[in-house]
């Protein structure tokens, strides 16, 4: 019997067929010799196993070492074989299950620019790595190791504007903030990113910063959205459990603030697991955002709960384009402020609409809940009856709250209408519950919930 070793692709599988090919040689030979070719073609398997120098590090300098580097978000370092290799059972086990990197998107609707999925081959790489032992390989096969602009993710910026201030955030509680600071600006400005840099990566959970006109503005549009129907303690807004319950704002028609249309979004946003913000989205010039002369802006910052004080000076950093784009981009915000959570609800559904009063394009969506966010889905109901489903994140995780931006954008005509479907658990099932047994609001606590969208719109189909 002629075996062919080793298997043209060795994996686990071609180690496991080849090793039974080998055991079923005919005995004429001496039993040491069908040893001898059991553990050489053991032993061949194994040089050819995957090696960090030559296979890994690359993998982890494209998808990993952004986050996974020194002074990042990320518990540990792959940068290097030494800080890598005692994770290699964790990383397996990560990537085998598509817990990392973070994508939550269900591939079968959309696809996307920002795509943060390993393939099918390079998770099979990995975990033939971690199976292997998770070999260094030789020093000569390493790649250079990736140069990242520490900080300022697009180099130095044009204008850094502060919070104004030495924030001493206390320990126990969450924490939301506004900041209104001027930017003294003598003409208006267009801006082409803006990177909005925490001051204390620790306390700073997340950050919206947005334009105003001025203070009393600014008090105004926060409060408003709420028809009296919240309470504000220390800071902190919720609705009452006796205000009005919408659960569905697709179909019924209510007086209530802000359940129909849409809300002007933010400037620029810091949130976990997104990149800076990108305003000329095209690359060419085409598209970016406004800032008046005179304008002011407000830092919402969500300070979260810490076990001891610390101080925060957030910053956004402003890159300005060299001359107006021919469309500005827009956030487009949708919220429904009404719903209601019952205790012990599995499987709540939250509904919000947005007829498309002109016609647009449609560039990210970012959908945002708290700890019993579920699952969300988006569809687009055209003007001609096509209906289409954008986004369905069907494992939402708060705390991965991740932009999916369309790699083409999506024509939405006008008279079409975006459907925005949440879930919420609010069950015992539910591990990053923080109280099965409330009913559960709208609420700026992590504590409490929220049904938002954020999106990136330019005006015109084409």
């Amino acid at each position: 019997m002629q075996v062919t070793w080793p298997p043209s692709s060795p994996t686990r599988n071609g180690l496991s067929r080849a090793y039974t090919e080998l055991i079923e040689i005919p005995p004429r030979g001496a039993l040491g010799m069908r040893r001898f070719l059991v553990f050489s073609a053991l032993a061949s398997v194994a040089s050819a196993a995957p090696t960090f120098t030559k296979d890994i590090a690359p993998l982890f300098y494209k998808h990993c070492a952004s986050c996974h580097r020194p002074g990042e978000l990320a518990p540990m370092s792959l940068v290097d074989y030494e800080s890598a290799r005692p994770w290699a059972k964790a990383i397996r086990q990560a990537v085998a299950t598509r817990k990392m990197p973070p994508w939550f998107a269900d591939p079968r609707y959309g696809q996307f620019a920002n795509d943060a999925r390993l393939s099918e081959a390079e998770i099979n790489l990995i975990t033939e790595w971690a199976a292997a032992g998770a070999p260094r390989g030789d020093a000569r096969d390493l790649p250079p190791a990736p140069k990242f602009i520490e900080g300022w993710r697009f180099g130095k910026p044009d204008v850094i504007v502060d919070i104004g201030q030495d924030f001493t955030v206390p320990a126990g509680s969450d924490v939301y903030k506004d900041f209104t600071v001027p930017t003294r600006f003598s003409e208006g400005k267009w801006v082409r990113a803006a990177q909005v840099m925490p001051g204390n990566r620790q306390l700073v959970h997340h950050v919206h910063v947005f334009v105003v006109p001025d203070d009393e503005g600014a008090a105004a549009n926060r409060t408003a959205p709420f028809g009296g129907f919240a309470d504000l303690k220390n800071g902190l807004w919720r609705v009452r459990d006796s205000a009005p319950v919408v659960n569905d704002a697709c179909a019924e028609n209510t007086a209530l603030p802000n359940m129909s249309g849409f809300e002007d979004g933010s400037l620029a946003t810091m949130l976990p697991g997104k990149p800076p913000d990108l305003f000329d989205v095209f690359g060419d010039g085409s598209t970016a955002k406004y800032l008046p002369p005179g304008a002011k802006l407000k830092f919402q910052v969500h300070y979260a709960k810490a076990a001891k004080p610390g101080t925060d000076r957030t910053s956004v950093g402003l890159y300005l384009a060299p001359h107006a784009p021919e469309k500005p981009l827009k956030r487009v915000d949708l919220r429904n402020r009404f719903f209601l959570i019952a205790p012990g609800e599995a499987n709540a559904v939250v509904k919000r609409c947005y007829d498309v009063e002109e016609d647009k394009r449609l560039i990210a969506i970012t959908p945002h809940m708290h700890y019993r966010g579920k699952r969300a889905t988006y569809e687009l109901v055209h003007a001609d009856g096509r209906r289409e489903t954008l986004l369905s994140v069907p494992n939402y995780s708060f705390e991965w709250q991740l932009q999916y931006r369309f790699k083409d954008p999506v024509r939405m005509e006008k008279g079409s209408r975006l459907i925005a479907t949440f879930h919420y658990d609010n069950s015992r099932n539910n591990p990053a519950n923080p109280d099965a047994a409330a009913i559960v609001r709208w609420g700026d606590r992590s504590e409490d919930e929220m049904m938002v969208t954020w999106t990136e719109t330019v005006d015109g189909v084409k």
